[in-house]
């Protein structure tokens, strides 16, 4: 059965304000807080800010730069080379020069025949018909005449004529070069320059130099390393404002709601309920796998592209082809004659070269191949 809750009233503290820390330009909590770069010049300078208390403070001196008189060498004018030059020298001697220069001129050489004596057929072999000559050629006695097919022989005749004995050509006559003596300058001695060195000139001066840069210090207000008057007025105070509290009542439960335990015996009755008497199984039959033979189709291996560099246009000269078809003979891959083109039995030879040494084998000559040989284009 439920119990109704115990209530009282009690007072304590509670925090309106939390204490706070806040870096001002004095000490007083009601001055102007500290900017950012006052802060971070402070810090730069070695103030650890985070270790700081309250009341303390920190303040800015500005340290002047520090000057001495040095007496210095300077350089007044640098080393140089003086510079000379001495002309080229020649002599006069007799040459054998070209004039004209060797050449060739083709000179066109006719044809030759000769005259040749042979028999033709003037009228080929045939075959006439012609009466029968006597009773013998009769049929069974008979009268009338018959016709008998006679076998002529051909006839020839005797004619004469040309036949080619040499064939038109041309021949190539060499033209000597011509030559004579003339005089030329030839060169002794080249032009050279001769440097002198000239050394550099330095001079004593008199001459300012700074010892150390101006800078600005900060330190704690009670250190006095600086004098006053090199302060520059910055000044940083950490100040702290206390927490503020106040008194307030409230209402807090001395004993809690809850409920009294009470007894209530049980009832019973009897009733009728299905009780499992078997538990459901499961029952496996075999049923025989079935097969069929069929035929299929395997991957061996990947189709893919592939690009080969191969000769062009370019660099398939006669020169390069000569290059490739020695390589190939020197190698034992005889490639027929050497002659500058590509035939059947270059390309028999290049791919007879390619499979002896696993390159690829294809109707062109590929790079990998040419660079298998040696050979460089």
């Amino acid at each position: 059965m439920p119990v109704p809750a115990k209530y009282d009233v009690v007072k304590e503290k509670k925090l309106v304000r939390k204490a706070e820390q806040v870096w001002r330009i004095d000490k007083s909590i009601k001055s102007a807080p500290a900017s950012q770069n006052l802060l971070a010049a402070a810090a730069a300078d070695g103030i650890d800010l985070d270790a700081a208390t309250p009341g303390m403070c920190f303040h800015e001196h500005y340290v002047p730069a520090e000057f001495e008189q040095v007496n210095e060498s300077v350089l007044t004018r640098e080393a140089y080379d003086k510079v000379s030059v001495v002309p080229a020298q020649y002599r006069w001697v007799e040459k054998r020069v070209m004039v004209k220069e060797a050449s060739s001129r083709i000179e066109e050489v006719p044809a030759q025949y000769k005259t040749v004596t042979e028999q033709v057929v003037d009228v080929p072999a045939h075959t006439v018909w012609k009466k029968g000559t006597g009773p013998i050629q009769k049929i069974d006695q008979a009268t009338g005449e018959i016709m008998c097919l006679i076998d002529v022989p051909a006839s020839y005749k005797t004619v004469s004529r040309e036949v080619l004995v040499t064939p038109a050509s041309t021949r190539t006559i060499e033209i000597p070069a011509e030559y004579k003596m003339v005089k030329v300058q030839e060169l002794v001695a080249e032009a050279r320059e001769e440097r002198t060195a000239v050394p550099a000139v330095y001079s004593d001066v008199a001459l300012t130099k700074k010892v150390h840069d101006y800078e600005f210090d900060w330190h704690e207000v009670h250190d006095m390393t600086h004098p006053k008057r090199t302060r520059t007025g910055n000044q940083i105070c950490l100040t702290e404002t206390p927490a503020k509290y106040e008194t307030v009542e409230r209402t807090v439960v001395v004993q809690p709601a809850g409920f009294k335990r009470k007894d209530i015996p049980a009832k019973y009755e009897t009733v009728e309920v299905t009780k499992l008497a078997t538990a459901p199984q499961e029952k496996r039959f075999e049923i025989p796998a079935e097969y069929k033979t069929v035929t299929l189709s395997k991957l061996d291996k990947e189709g893919y592209m592939e690009w080969r560099s191969i000769l062009c246009d370019t660099n398939m000269t006669t020169t390069n082809i000569s290059h490739i078809q020695k390589a190939l003979l020197a190698g034992g891959f005889d490639p027929g004659r050497i002659d500058g083109v590509i035939g059947r039995e270059t390309m028999s030879a290049v791919n007879a070269f390619q499979r002896a040494n696993d390159l690829p084998v294809d109707e062109y000559i590929n790079m990998q191949t040419v660079k298998a040989l040696g050979v460089s284009l």
